[in-house]
C-alpha cells in the first residue's frame, strides 16, 4: 500500500484526522502529510472542515468524501440488489426472509467455530472481529473500562445490500447475539444506515 493508499485508509478507519495526526502516525513530515491530504481533496476523495478546539485556533480535520469511502467497495453491490429486487419479486418477502435465513445458518456456523476457541470475553470478540475482517468489514477491538468490549467496523461490504433489504442489518445483530452466547449482551451503538461514519457493537457480560 502507498503512501497515499495509507492516508485514505487512515481516514476510513479513524475518521476525521489533521495533517498532525495523519504524520504521526504513518511516520511523515506534517507537510509530507498535508500535500497527501491536499492531493486527496484534489482527486474529490478528501475534504477539510475548520473545528474550533477549546483553545487556541480551529484545527483543519480532513476526512473522506462520498467519492473516497467509494475507494472501499460494496462487493457486488449493482448485482446483489438486482437479485435481491428479483427474489422479492417473484417470491415476495416471505421468500426473501427464507434468503436471509439460509445466510444466517452458513454464516453462524463459520463465525461460532472461530469465536468457540476463545474462552475471555475479549478473546471472543476479537476471533469475532477476525472472521469479519476476513469478509472486508475492516473489523476492530476496543475493550473497555467497565469490561464491556466494542467491535467496530469501519466498512460494509455489503452496504448496497442492506440499504435495499435492511433486515440484513437485523440479522446480522442476531448472529452476533447467539454467537456470543446467553453470558453477554449485544446492542448496536452506531449503525452506518443511520448516518454514522461506522457501525459498533457493544458486547458486555449479563
Amino acid at each position: 500500500m502507498n503512501t497515499f493508499d495509507k492516508v485514505l485508509y487512515l481516514m476510513k478507519t479513524r475518521g476525521p484526522q489533521t495533517a498532525q495526526q495523519v504524520a504521526a502516525m504513518l511516520g511523515l513530515t506534517s507537510m509530507g502529510a498535508r500535500r497527501q491530504l491536499e492531493a486527496a481533496e484534489e482527486k474529490g476523495l478528501a475534504a477539510h472542515a475548520d473545528v474550533a478546539d477549546k483553545a487556541g485556533r480551529p484545527s483543519r480535520r480532513w476526512s473522506l468524501t462520498a467519492a473516497g469511502n467509494a475507494r472501499f467497495p460494496d462487493r457486488h453491490s449493482d448485482l446483489t440488489v438486482n437479485m435481491i429486487q428479483q427474489v422479492r419479486s417473484v417470491f415476495g418477502e416471505a421468500g426473501l426472509e427464507r434468503l436471509i435465513a439460509a445466510r444466517e445458518v452458513a454464516i453462524e456456523a463459520h463465525y461460532k467455530q472461530e469465536v468457540d476457541e476463545a474462552h475471555e470475553l475479549a478473546g471472543r470478540v476479537a476471533a469475532l472481529a477476525h472472521a469479519r475482517g476476513e469478509e472486508g468489514y475492516m473489523a476492530d477491538t476496543e475493550v473497555r473500562g467497565d469490561g464491556s468490549v466494542l467491535l467496530i467496523e469501519n466498512h460494509c461490504p455489503i452496504c448496497a445490500a442492506a440499504t435495499e433489504c435492511q433486515n440484513f442489518c437485523r440479522s446480522e445483530l442476531e448472529i452476533f447475539q447467539r454467537v456470543m452466547g446467553e453470558g453477554c449482551s449485544v446492542e448496536r451503538a452506531e449503525h452506518l444506515l443511520s448516518g454514522a461514519r461506522r457501525c459498533v457493537y457493544v458486547i458486555k457480560p449479563v
